[in-house]
C-alpha cells in the first residue's frame, strides 16, 4: 500500500516558526534510567520495571527494531508475575500507519505500558501504537499503568492517498491508479478495523475517524473518550461535585447506556437505616420473582428486620453469598431515573468521603438488584465520578481546523504516513 498515507503538511511559515527540526526525524528508542524525570513523577513500584523513550517519525522498520529491544528486556529482566515487562515513553508526531499499529501489537503481546508525558505529543500512528499499551498489572492502584499524563496530546486522523506515490506506481494507466488507490483505501480500513477489533474497542471509533475530513483531528478530551479507548489519564483529581452529583455519575456509567443527566433524581439514604432499606429491596425483589424459602422468610420476620444485630449479620452473609449489596464505604445514595414521567430506582450508590477510587454501586433490575453492568477500570476507579462528556485533557489553543492542505506535486511522503504539528510552547528538548 505505497500511496496510502495520512501526511498532513502545515503552511511552511507556520512550519518554520513552530517546528524544531527535531521533530521531523526518524525514530529512536532509548532506555531511560530510574531517576529520569519528566512530567509527574512515577510511583515506586512503575519504577521497579525497565523504562524506554520512543521519538520522533514513525518509519518502516521501527517495529522491528522495537521487537529487538523487547526480546532482549524479556531475556535479561523478564517481568515478575502480574507485571508488566517494561514502560515506554511515546513522543511522536506519527509517520508510517501500519508500522504504528505493528507498534501497538507488539506493545500489547510483549505486555508493556505505553504512556504519553504532559509535555509530549502523540498523533497518528503514534496515537494507534498507544492503544496497543494499556496492560495493567495485578491489583494496580491509580495512578500506576495510567498512560496520558494531563496536559499530553493524544490525537487521531483519517488516512488519506498521497497522490504522487500513486501516480508514480501508476503512471500509464488511470483506470489502475483509480483501482490501485480504491485497494490501498479498502486494505487501510480493513487494517484498522481488525487492530481494534483486537484491542475490543468500540466499532464507532474507526467509524468516527474515518468520516472525519483529513485534516481533522480527534483529540483524547473527555472521561468518556478515556473510557472508550481504554485510556487512563494521570493526575486526574476527584471532581468538584457534591457527593449526590458524583453518585449520580457512577450510577450512569454503570447502567447498559447512559441517560440525560436531568433524567436523574437522587437522594440521601440516613446512615442508620441503609442496610434495613437495601435488605427491604432484596425482598421486594424475591416478591416480584415469587420466590419462596428460608431467606424470603427470614427478610419478612419482624423481629429480624427490626433488630440491627440481626440486620447487619444477614446483609453481611448475604453479601458473602454473592447477594448484589454494596458495601457500605461512606454515603449512601438512591438514584432514581424518570423516564416519559415513570420514575423508579436505578441504582445505589456508597461513596467513600476520602479515596475517589473507593464506592460501591448495585443496580436495580426489573426482579431484583443485580451488579453493574459497565465496569470501571480497576486502576482508574475514579473515572465514574465524572459525567462523560466532562473534559479531562484539554486540546491545544491552537485550532487544526486551518490546517492546509497544500498541493502534494512534487513532495516525498513516506507510505502510510502521518506529520507535524506545532510545538507547545512549554515543551521541553
Amino acid at each position: 500500500m505505497r500511496s496510502l498515507s495520512a501526511l498532513l503538511v502545515f503552511a511552511l511559515a507556520f512550519i518554520a516558526t513552530a517546528l524544531g527540526a527535531g521533530e521531523l526525524q526518524a525514530s529512536t528508542i532509548v532506555s531511560l534510567s530510574p531517576s529520569t524525570s519528566r512530567g509527574f513523577p512515577l510511583r515506586t513500584d512503575a519504577q521497579d520495571t525497565p523504562r524506554l523513550r520512543l521519538t520522533g517519525m514513525i518509519e518502516a522498520g521501527d517495529a522491528e527494531k522495537l521487537r529487538a529491544e523487547l526480546t532482549r528486556l524479556q531475556a535479561s529482566s523478564p517481568a515478575k508475575p502480574g507485571m508488566p515487562l517494561a514502560t515506554i515513553e511515546l513522543s511522536s508526531l506519527g509517520g508510517n500507519l501500519s508500522e504504528g499499529i505493528r507498534i501497538g501489537e507488539l506493545l500489547r503481546s510483549f505486555k508493556v505500558v505505553a504512556m504519553v508525558r504532559r509535555q509530549d505529543v502523540c498523533l497518528s500512528a503514534c496515537a494507534l501504537a498507544l492503544l496497543g499499551g494499556t496492560t495493567v498489572r495485578s491489583a494496580a492502584a491509580y495512578p500506576t499503568d495510567c498512560n496520558v499524563e494531563i496536559g499530553g496530546k493524544v490525537a487521531f486522523h483519517n488516512f488519506f492517498l498521497d497522490r504522487t506515490a500513486l501516480r508514480d506506481g501508476t503512471h500509464d494507466d488511470p483506470v489502475a491508479s483509480r483501482l490501485q488507490g480504491f485497494a490501498d483505501a479498502r486494505g487501510g480500513a480493513a487494517m484498522l478495523i481488525r487492530y481494534a477489533a483486537d484491542l475490543g474497542l468500540p466499532p464507532a471509533f474507526v467509524a468516527n475517524l474515518m468520516a472525519r475530513p483529513v485534516e481533522e483531528f480527534q483529540y483524547v478530551e473527555t472521561i468518556g473518550e478515556f473510557l472508550a479507548l481504554n485510556l487512563c489519564p494521570v493526575g486526574l483529581e476527584r471532581p468538584a461535585l457534591p457527593m449526590s452529583h458524583q453518585a449520580v455519575n457512577v450510577c450512569n456509567n454503570s447502567l447498559a447506556a447512559s441517560a440525560p443527566l436531568s433524567a436523574f433524581i437522587v437522594g440521601p439514604i440516613a446512615a442508620p437505616q441503609v442496610r434495613q432499606y437495601m435488605l427491604e429491596r432484596v425482598q421486594a425483589g424475591m416478591n416480584a420473582a415469587g420466590t419462596r424459602g428460608k431467606l424470603a422468610d427470614q427478610l419478612a420476620t419482624w423481629s429480624v428486620m427490626r433488630n440491627k444485630d440481626e440486620v447487619d449479620r444477614l446483609y453481611d452473609d448475604l453479601r458473602a453469598a454473592g447477594v448484589a449489596l454494596p458495601a457500605l464505604v461512606g454515603p449512601t445514595f438512591e438514584v432514581s431515573l424518570n423516564q416519559s414521567g415513570r420514575v423508579r430506582p436505578a441504582c445505589y450508590v456508597s461513596l467513600s468521603a476520602t479515596d475517589p477510587d473507593r464506592y460501591e454501586v448495585v443496580l436495580q433490575g426489573e426482579r431484583g438488584l443485580m451488579e453493574a453492568i459497565r465496569k470501571p477500570p480497576a486502576h482508574a476507579r475514579r473515572l465514574f465520578l465524572f459525567d462523560r462528556l466532562t473534559v479531562a485533557n484539554q486540546r491545544p489553543s491552537f485550532d487544526l481546523r486551518d490546517v492546509v492542505l497544500p498541493d502534494m506535486e512534487g513532495r516525498q511522503a513516506p507510505p502510510l504516513s502521518s506529520a507535524a504539528v506545532p510545538r507547545r510552547p512549554d515543551a521541553a528538548e
